[in-house]
């Protein structure tokens, strides 16, 4: 009996470490779009700006199973795609699951914080910022997925 009982709290353990490993990929993904769209916005992007996204992510713990290296090759990727061809679903899509939830306004945070990485904002970040903003209002509250803390996340409660 003692051996079903380990092996079901195992797997318990291990989904709640899935649950938490694909939150903090959501969490990432829309922090590192928000802040290659407004790393792009003016026109080119900066090592300070990726940074700044790298550091304030990893500072805040708002993705604690990812890497700082994990963070950056996002960002270097997004920023790659947003290049190459961009298309506004791809920016939803990346925003939608933290839509509606207490994560909105860290997104904007975000964004702002890489906007100013330069000491500079551009009309054109300050646009980026804008939309993100409108996006993180408009698109209807996902509800299906709980937000965990930090805390929460590393105690393995999904």
């Amino acid at each position: 009996m003692t051996n079903r009982y380990a092996s079901a709290k195992t797997a318990t353990a291990e989904l709640a470490a899935d649950y938490a490993d694909y939150r903090d990929k959501e969490v990432m993904q829309a922090l590192v779009t928000a802040g290659a769209l407004v790393a792009l916005a003016d026109g080119h992007r900066e090592d300070v700006e990726r940074d700044e996204l790298v550091g304030f992510i990893h500072r805040q713990d708002f993705a604690p199973t990812i890497s700082q290296r994990g963070i950056a090759k996002a960002f270097h990727n997004h920023v790659r795609e947003l290049q190459e061809n961009y298309n506004p679903n791809v920016v939803i899509e990346a925003l939608r699951p933290l839509a509606g939830l207490s994560l909105t306004s860290v997104v904007v945070r975000t964004a702002e914080r890489v906007a100013a990485a330069d000491r500079k904002i551009h009309p054109s970040e300050e646009k980026a910022i804008s939309l993100i903003r409108l996006i993180m209002m408009s698109l209807p509250a996902n509800k299906s997925l709980a937000v965990l803390s930090p805390g929460e996340r590393r105690a393995g409660q999904p």
